[in-house]
């Protein structure tokens, strides 16, 4: 189904959407890659013109809220190097595997995401894109595949990858991924209309028009929902450390910490955060020292298996506090609580149902509690 609204009200660095909470700024980090000092700068700008939180995003970006100077935010968010194209900010959406070239993978996509954004922004149809449009990068391993991006890549070995519209295998092989993603992103300028994603074209599949497939169509993969936490060893014996971020808030103060360490970060889209290419020694202070911070680094934790919207006071649309009541699901643990062996949970305050994952559970907020809807698998 279409959407009735023509104008695109998707937010950026430059184009804050006004919530309840105020003005709200979406930072964007193709494939989530961010380094120390542009993470610190961040936490600073936040502190100064927004709140002493940022929140991160089911695509790997940050958002601000409570902005109170929009143009000195954006002002440091250039400074550092985040903001590289003011006509493309807010289209320049990539999602990739998290930790393609350190653990596991067929291919590293690291260079991928880089050399798509570089052709995102060299391109001016591209700059059309609804801010919602969403590019996909999976390292073979199938983590990023389900998430429904509008047009990706899954990667079959180093050189070859399966193309996906609509997060659905369309049994195009190609040697040429970024200049085939391309393409497929300003085929979809031109026949959208007022469609926003893929899926609200009538028939998706227009957008391989005098393509021919090289093998059968149809494959996809299942939703990814729980991020990689904890000590994981790289391939080349240095070490990442995942830190889930209960719902998705990040304190400024424990982002500057996270920065302190130095090293390569990656936001990934199940809210959480990845510090990369540690010496196991580094690695051990720095695990010593986050995660009393409120980081969680155990697999087994129920903030693994909760997320929610922003909810009141934040949303205008919202009937409840939301983070609230998942955040007393989630300290309920196996008590009926997350962690109870029910899958994943996602709390909304309204039909919207903003961030809501593939699979699992949606909690509707309603004035009597909470209505219960299952997700496709």
């Amino acid at each position: 189904m279409t959407r009735t609204r023509d104008d695109d009200a998707c937010p950026g660095a430059l184009q804050v959407h006004q919530a309840a909470d105020g003005a709200l700024a979406r930072i964007r980090l193709p494939g989530g890659m961010i380094a120390a000092p542009q993470l610190e700068a961040l936490a600073l700008a936040a502190a100064r013109f927004g709140s002493s939180s940022m929140e991160l995003t089911s695509r790997g970006n940050v958002q601000v809220r409570g902005v109170t100077d929009a143009t000195g935010l954006a002002e440091a968010v250039a400074a550092a190097g985040l903001l590289p194209s003011p006509s493309h900010e807010r289209v320049r959406n990539v999602v990739a595997s998290p930790l393609s070239g350190r653990v596991g993978g067929l291919a590293d996509t690291r260079g991928g995401v880089r050399d798509l954004d570089a052709a995102i922004q060299a391109s001016d149809r591209l700059a059309e894109l609804p801010g919602r449009f969403l590019f996909a990068l999976d390292d073979g391993r199938g983590d990023v595949s389900g998430l429904g991006a509008d047009v990706g890549a899954h990667y079959l070995d180093e050189d070859t990858a399966a193309l996906l519209v609509a997060g659905v295998d369309t049994g195009i092989r190609t040697r040429d991924v970024v200049p085939a993603l391309v393409e497929l992103a300003e085929r979809f300028v031109d026949v959208r209309g007022t469609a926003w994603r893929t899926t609200e074209l009538d028939d998706p599949t227009v957008l391989l028009a005098g393509w021919t497939p090289t093998a059968e169509p149809g494959a996809g993969w299942p939703p990814t929902t729980r991020p990689p936490v904890g000590w994981l060893t790289q391939d080349d014996g240095r070490v990442t450390l995942g830190a889930a971020v209960p719902l998705g808030v990040l304190r400024t103060r424990v982002a500057e910490y996270l920065a302190a360490v130095g090293s390569p970060l990656v936001i990934t889209p199940w809210r959480s955060v990845l510090v990369c290419d540690l010496d196991e020694g580094i690695a051990d202070t720095a695990l010593r020292v986050l995660a009393p911070l409120g980081l969680v680094f155990d697999e087994a934790s129920p903030w693994l298996d909760v997320s929610a919207c922003t909810g009141s006071p934040g949303c205008a649309h919202s009937a409840a506090d939301v983070r609230r009541d998942a955040a007393d699901a989630a300290r309920a643990g196996g008590a009926g609580g997350a962690g109870d062996g029910r899958g994943h949970r996602h709390f909304v305050g309204c039909e919207r149902a903003c961030g809501s994952p593939p699979t699992g559970e949606v909690l509707v907020a309603t004035d009597g509690g909470y209505e219960v809807r299952e997700q496709a698998s």
